[in-house]
């Protein structure tokens, strides 16, 4: 089985600042209905997002079956979606992403998390006419690859590894996967994955920064991704956000980090 800055606007009307969310529907087995709790979940998430855009919905499998199945399945659920978001008037925007994954993706071994649909959305506030300048690091990651420049770092939000180990947290896979989207949709970016830690006043004991770069590295290579397009470094402590030892919590967090420094694109 395969396994898967700044921005000046002028605004002369009144505009939106957009924020990116997700919902996570999950499926029965085998089925690509709606079963009664993700009914309830999605109503809920009606009732209370009044004022959403449907930007990207991907869809995935668990790994029983074959891949040209789970391919379908995951589509069809998200046709699913989809028939349930126009019924309640959820406006999908123009150009919206749409993958499915079927199986081919990092699998939880809990296999009812693999049964689902992933739906990012954002929220619409409006401001008054102004100008206003918007960092890049709000915008979404997608997004933020295809207008960097080479030579330009780019730190991937809420990735998380087990404690002093370089395994990956189940729950960083949404930006792994906005990561590899990102490289899918922009052929000619190369990357450089930079591992960083915190704590250590020694520069990295056990190449941790290095092993944690190197397994981002794997999860791109085992989905395809040409390796002549990816290098990988560990760079320990030797540049810290904060100075070492850190002061509080918040700044070993920020220590303890991975960035994308864009070689070509």
């Amino acid at each position: 089985m395969k396994k898967y800055g700044f921005i000046l606007l002028f605004l002369l009307n009144v505009s939106c600042v957009f924020a990116q969310d997700q919902l996570t529907v999950f499926f029965d087995f085998d089925k690509h209905q709606l079963n009664p709790t993700a009914i309830e979940q999605l109503q809920t998430w009606v009732a209370n997002n009044p004022k959403i855009e449907v930007t990207k919905i991907y869809g995935f499998c668990d790994w029983k079956g074959t891949n040209t199945y789970n391919d379908s399945l995951s589509l069809k659920r998200i046709h699913t979606i989809l028939d349930y978001l126009k019924l309640k008037n959820i406006k999908v925007i123009d150009g919206f992403e749409v993958k499915g994954f079927g199986e081919d993706f990092e699998q939880s071994d809990v296999q009812a998390e693999n049964r689902k649909v992933l739906l990012v959305y954002q929220q619409k506030k409006e401001i008054l006419p102004t100008a206003v300048v918007l960092d890049k690091d709000l915008l979404p990651l997608g997004e933020r690859f295809k207008q960097a420049k080479v030579g330009e770092k780019i730190k991937l939000p809420n990735i998380y590894f087990y404690n002093m180990t370089p395994r990956i947290l189940p729950k960083s896979r949404p930006v792994l996967v906005e990561l590899l989207c990102a490289l899918e949709d922009n052929p000619k970016l190369k990357i450089e994955i930079q591992g960083h830690i915190c704590c250590q006043k020694v520069f990295d004991i056990n190449e941790l920064s290095v092993m944690r770069a190197r397994a981002i590295y794997n999860y791109l290579v085992n989905k395809k991704i040409n390796r002549k397009r990816l290098t990988y470094k560990g760079y320990g402590t030797s540049d810290p956000i904060h100075p070492i030892p850190e002061k509080n919590a918040q700044e070993e967090e920020e220590n303890r980090r991975v960035e994308i420094l864009v070689l070509e694109n």
